[in-house]
């Protein structure tokens, strides 16, 4: 069971965030960041870091997860804004609007490795996270699902790029639909230097 967040709560502490990120790695589409505050007896244990999970269970968990927490928010930083400041401060950004936008105020803020220099609420960056938090896990899955599923829709909209697939990952398939098609202004993140070797400025 993931439940190291137990050694926060205090008298002082009684409500605490977990805050994760997907999508950092990707060429394309945003980094998309959750935030989720569970009561402190709340039990899971089927709750997991993402990279754990399949896909059907982390659709299941989702809905769970949406249904059980006493908040949560998912936030997108898009890909033009990652090119602005770079994907670890759009990461931290994300964070941060996550948890501002949840509808309680926590005492405590858990990050999946994540300092949060300045911000208003107390912090701890724990390294994997994930794996350790039940809020962290819960906020990958939210993190996860919701990217993947824009992805999916993304490719929609620009069916000659498999997003659906690789969900803008620097795949063999993506490079070559790359290379073939050029990166697409606003969808591509033109700062990460597979996606500069495509002849980028042909296509602005």
């Amino acid at each position: 069971m993931l439940d190291k967040e137990k050694e926060y709560y205090s008298p002082s502490v009684k409500l605490i965030a977990g805050t994760d990120e997907a999508g950092r790695g990707p060429l394309a589409g945003p980094v998309v960041v959750a935030a989720v505050v569970f009561d402190p007896a709340y039990q899971n244990p089927d709750i997991n870091d993402s990279k754990q999970l399949s896909e059907k269970k982390r659709a299941e968990l989702f809905d769970a997860i949406k249904r059980d927490a006493l908040a949560y928010s998912i936030v997108f930083v898009s890909a033009e804004e990652i090119d602005d400041i770079n994907i670890y401060e759009a990461s931290r950004k994300g964070m941060k609007e996550a948890v501002d936008s949840l509808s309680i105020k926590p005492d405590f803020v858990l990050t999946d490795a994540m300092p949060l220099p300045g911000f208003h609420i107390p912090f701890d960056p724990i390294i994997k996270g994930d794996a350790k938090c039940l809020c962290i896990a819960a906020a990958s899955i939210l993190a996860k699902v919701s990217r993947d599923r824009y992805m999916v829709e993304l490719e929609k909209r620009y069916p000659d790029f498999s997003f659906a697939t690789h969900k803008g990952y620097g795949t063999k398939k993506h490079l070559e639909e790359l290379a073939k098609f050029g990166p697409i202004k606003g969808v591509h993140r033109f700062s990460f230097k597979p996606v500069q070797t495509t002849s980028v400025f042909d296509f602005l």
